[in-house]
């Protein structure tokens, strides 16, 4: 049975291969434009910087050089139930300077859109066992981030030779930029 976590809470993972599956709904936008919001997962250090440039996995670089990290496609409308975008996960595969897996969601051309997350509703993400398909944690947001056009969903860290994920739930306002200028 799946764990459903609160901001801050942290839960060890124990399989090795997993699927990062996150989801949301959108308001009906009053801007005219339809929202394309994208995944973006930082494979950094222990220095909380990316490994290199290639371990920033988004719709334009699916997967990380160890291969460990692989993004399955963009969705660009979000529409339908269920994950919108999923992230596979092989804990076996992960090069040895890697210590932490950030896990952040962007709104496309969210200022050109005059877009946020407080447009957004039912956001997820969610880890389930890539083999046989048990979920094993979900962390909902339920924050209002009205002027965020990022939010990072979660955090995947190695501790003690264990890895552990981290509901975080924090939103920048300055959308991916943001969050590369804090990782790169």
């Amino acid at each position: 049975m799946a764990i459903n976590l609160q901001k801050g809470q942290r839960e060890a993972i124990d399989a090795p291969k997993f699927t990062i599956g996150l989801g949301w709904d959108t308001n009906s936008s009053s801007t005219g434009s339809a929202f394309d919001l994208d995944a973006s997962i930082f494979v950094m250090g222990d220095n909380k910087k990316l490994v290199s440039d290639e371990y920033f996995v988004f719709y334009n670089n699916l997967k990380t050089p160890d291969g460990s990290v692989e993004h399955t496609g963009d969705n660009l409308t979000g529409d339908g139930a269920g994950d919108d975008e999923q992230i596979l996960v092989d804990l076996s595969k992960v090069d040895p300077r890697v210590s932490e897996i950030c896990i952040v969601v962007t709104i496309h051309d969210a200022e050109n859109r005059r877009q946020n997350f407080g447009q957004v509703r039912n956001s997820f993400v969610r880890i389930f066992d890539t083999v046989t398909n048990a979920e094993v944690l979900k962390y909902e947001l339920e924050e209002d981030f009205s002027i965020e056009t990022a939010v990072e969903f979660g955090r995947i860290y190695k501790k003690d030779g264990k890895w552990k994920f981290e509901a975080v739930g924090v939103g920048m306002k300055g959308g991916l930029q943001d969050y590369l200028t804090k990782y790169n």
